[in-house]
């Protein structure tokens, strides 16, 4: 099993903040340092940095982990600019930047900044060719790519990618999005759920990749999850107690809303159970969600958050 870190900067943070908590991960041995790309909390206008801007700033400050945006919304940038700064910061980061890239859905953010938000179902055609057209610009397929939004001639597109830069597709969706998966992405991701809910996303993705014939094994499956634990039952309570109170809800109903989206909690030892559900279902990496200011963060404890999961699942 990999592990991740997920942090979202649009609540609040530098980039100094940023750099220092992909640096201890980086030290802990966290596979992935993930960041959202939001410009605004909600309603609310808290510092937000741009997300592939900062991690062409960790790229060259970084040494091991890989660099991944989680996820790019479309209606920020045409596919050509998607295509040459991931390229980029490929060629920055020594073949460790990941690009995920979705529809937007933040109402509040496009309307503040004046970006068009077009309707979902739009949005899923855009997003349907900007995959085409980053698989087109990477030269994973031939002859350009022309569709209805967008048109890429039949050229070579220097710098090409090192590697194969990791393509994310993620997302709630049953359908679309894990068919979309199965043709476009290298990995598939998604937020906790229960095992019915992952399985039938995952056969989706899977039976859409084979039709195409592509290996599905290929495709790896992650989940995003907030990690309520503690190191015993003692400090896992008084860690559930705490989230309660900032969230103002009652310790069960927290503890239920946990307990029914999977979402990791508990001892380490019963979060590493829940790993292994997961594991046992092909997901391949876990992403540890923290909905805090970066300044709030403890990254300090990211040594011990990774030995505590990945050593309870042995």
């Amino acid at each position: 099993m990999e592990y991740g870190v997920m942090v979202e900067p649009q609540l609040g943070g530098t980039y100094d903040e940023l750099l220092a908590i992909a640096r201890a991960a980086e030290s802990a041995g966290f596979t992935s340092i993930a960041r959202s790309d939001h410009y605004l909390s909600g309603e609310e206008s808290l510092p937000a940095t741009d997300a592939l801007t900062t991690l062409a700033g960790l790229a060259r400050e970084t040494e091991s982990i890989k660099l991944t945006v989680m996820v790019t919304p479309l209606t920020f940038r045409h596919p050509a600019v998607i295509a040459k700064t991931a390229a980029t910061l490929d060629e920055m980061s020594g073949g460790r930047f990941e690009l995920g890239v979705g529809t937007g859905w933040m109402e509040s953010e496009h309307r503040a900044f004046g970006i068009d938000l077009p309707a979902l179902r739009t949005r899923f055609s855009l997003l349907f060719e900007t995959l085409a057209y980053v698989h087109a610009a990477f030269g994973r397929t031939d002859g350009g790519y022309v569709g209805r939004h967008y048109r890429l001639e039949d050229i070579e597109i220097l710098p090409r990618p090192s590697g194969a830069v990791p393509v994310i597709v993620g997302g709630t969706g049953m359908r679309k999005t894990p068919a979309t998966a199965g043709r476009f992405a290298d990995e598939y991701n998604m937020f906790a759920c229960d095992a019915d809910t992952l399985a039938a996303r995952v056969e989706v993705m899977r039976s859409t990749a084979t039709e195409l014939g592509r290996d599905p094994g290929e495709i790896k499956v992650s989940v995003m999850t907030p990690a309520l634990v503690g190191a015993d039952k003692t400090e896992y309570r008084d860690a559930l107690s705490a989230a309660a109170a900032a969230r103002d809800r009652e310790v069960e109903e927290l503890e239920v809303a946990y307990r029914e989206r999977r979402m990791l909690h508990g001892t380490y030892e019963q979060a590493a159970e829940q790993i292994e559900q997961y594991a046992a279902q092909g997901v391949g990496r876990v992403y540890v969600q923290l909905f805090e200011p970066l300044r709030d963060v403890d990254s300090a404890g990211f040594e011990s958050l990774l030995q505590g999961l990945a050593g309870s699942a042995g």
